[in-house]
């Protein structure tokens, strides 16, 4: 009766009971094998790549077994709160295509049977469990100070003792419930902690769905669960949440695996059926000798901003991320280069055990690929919308250009093995920058071939001048080439030129590079003749003036 009293003054205006919530949030009616997982972010700062990387494996888990993919929010953290943190995260994985079945849907609306999804808005769920925790003695008010705290730490600490509030330590774990009463009606603050059954030499072994088996002590450690503002401690709401949500998996980053003895004692205290746990890796990065955390202070790439200003296409992204979390990836996508990448089954235990190492080498090797498979016209489309935010000039020259730009995008692009030019849209500009006189003009970096130097580039480019043709095909185009080169000095038999090559001025690939150079000033470009006749012959002759004078 004393408990029932103490839990009453505590939590006077809770009358409901777990059982309420049990029958409020019944079983989901999902067929068998389909799988309930989350988002569940805290508003403490806008979006990291960690965060998307979690969110693909938990949406494709959910939607590859036809189950639902929720989104919560975990803002119990109220004085950390970024303002618009909310917003953006459920912009950012809309944007991905990671499309949510319930949860928050913006700042103050959501979706969904099992909600309220933001934490806060759960207080009077939190406060009822708890309240009945108290009851039956399984939770209880603790008084101590902060100051207090500190100096039992600072003991324990001294005396190699495992550090936290449990057994001798514990000082209000044993008092009755009249005296927390009296201490109550005098005014004294508290939180409420857990009266945790665990036994510190008892081991908990448990597979989990990445990591494999892992063994740890059991937790003894008298947790928060209701902190002093009211709100619940994350290991407490996550608890509750996951329980009354219905959610069959936690899919999470690996900072939290040590926290799974404290997980698995609430959930059976609770009275709750435990999910699956699946602790995904952490995202590295290779510094020098050694791999580190990708770190948001140090790393642009850590935050998902950097990768829409720099202009990957989402699913460039997607496509590498997928890379990171089943090595199998890469091979599937070679056997079906057309299929989209939703038909690709992710699989928890082929993911890495140790750190996912994230490469950006790799991630543009991964977008030129998909790049180069986007027809021209579509090109053209993403890229005047990224570069009407982030490159004006280039936005407004593409603009007023259109049907020449389509040709460009086109460019060496529906024969059996496309260019992979672009890893992402900022590099258009260095690309293209020569089809616009405004652009080319101030450019003073010319690459000539080299093994000539600048004074052979303009004799050869004064001859060619006055004989080249754009009348036919490309390969009339290169033969007509070849017999200027062979009049000017050049070899056009590599064989021949190497087994005499004090007889030649170089080879045609010599000659072609200094036309290449006087029309884009760079050594490495799609199909010459192309470029050529996308300019007009009246532009490369102009170009060819230029480049003599």
């Amino acid at each position: 009766m004393s408990l029932e009293k103490l839990a009453d003054i505590i939590f006077p205006n809770i009358e409901k009971t777990p059982e309420y919530y049990l029958e409020k949030y019944p079983k989901r009616n999902l067929k068998e094998g389909a799988k309930v997982t989350r988002y569940a972010p805290s508003p403490t700062g806008f979006q990291h790549i960690g965060g998307i990387f979690a969110a693909l494996i938990n949406e494709r888990i959910a939607h590859e077994s036809d189950g639902v993919f929720f989104l919560r929010v975990e803002d119990t953290d109220q004085k950390r709160e970024v303002k618009g943190a909310i917003k953006d995260t459920i912009e950012t994985i809309n944007n991905y295509g990671m499309n949510f079945n319930e949860g928050m849907t913006g700042e103050e609306t959501e979706k969904g049977d099992y909600g309220p999804y933001k934490q806060s808005l759960r207080k009077e769920i939190y406060e009822t469990f708890a309240k009945d925790l108290i009851k039956k003695g399984l939770a209880y008010p603790c008084f101590c100070t902060a100051e207090e705290l500190n100096a039992v730490r600072e003991k324990q600490m001294e005396n190699k003792i495992l550090p936290g509030y449990h057994g001798e330590y514990a000082t209000c774990r044993n008092l009755s419930a009249e005296e927390a009463i009296e201490k109550i009606k005098k005014g004294e603050s508290y939180i409420i902690r857990l009266k945790s059954p665990g036994d510190f030499d008892t081991r908990v072994e448990y597979d989990d769905l990445i990591k494999g088996h892992v063994s740890f002590p059991e937790n003894n450690i008298d947790i928060v669960l209701i902190k002093s503002d009211g709100l619940p401690t994350y290991h407490f709401a996550h608890a509750i949440d996951d329980g009354l949500m219905k959610t069959t998996h936690v899919i999470r980053g690996e900072e939290w695996l040590s926290s799974l003895p404290i997980h698995l004692q609430l959930f059976d205290i609770l009275g709750f059926e435990t999910p699956k746990y699946a602790h995904i890796p952490t995202i590295m990065k290779q510094d020098g000798g050694s791999k580190r955390k990708l770190s948001k202070r140090k790393d642009a790439e850590s935050a998902v901003s950097y990768y829409k200003e720099e202009g990957y296409p989402v699913v460039s992204v997607i496509e590498y991320l997928l890379n990171i979390i089943n090595s199998t990836y890469e091979e599937w996508r070679e056997e079906n280069p057309e299929d989209d990448y939703h038909e690709f089954q992710v699989s928890l235990d082929k993911m890495s055990k140790s750190g996912a190492l994230f490469d950006i080498v790799k991630l543009n090797d991964v977008s030129k690929n998909v790049i180069c498979k986007i027809k021209a016209t579509d090109v053209y489309d993403y890229y005047i919308k990224w570069a009407e935010e982030y490159d004006k000039e280039m936005h407004d020259l593409v603009v007023n250009n259109e049907e020449m730009m389509k040709e460009v995008f086109n460019i060496d692009k529906e024969g059996p093995k496309p260019r992979k030019d672009f890893a992402k849209w900022s590099d258009v500009r260095e690309k293209v920058f020569y089809f616009f006189d405004s652009l080319f003009d101030k450019d003073e970096n010319i690459e000539i071939p080299k093994n000539i130097d600048m004074d052979e580039a303009k004799r050869i480019i004064g001859i060619y001048k006055d004989r080249f043709s754009l009348d036919g095909n490309n390969d009339e185009w290169f033969n007509e080439l070849k017999e200027i080169a062979v009049e000017l000095g050049y070899a056009t038999d590599r064989k021949k030129y190497k087994k005499n090559p004090e007889e030649y001025k170089g080879m045609v690939s010599d000659v072609a590079g200094a036309i290449r150079a006087a029309v884009t000033h760079r050594s490495n470009t799609p199909d010459l003749c192309t470029i050529m006749k996308i300019l007009g012959k009246d532009k490369v002759i102009e170009r060819f003036n230029k480049f003599i004078k």
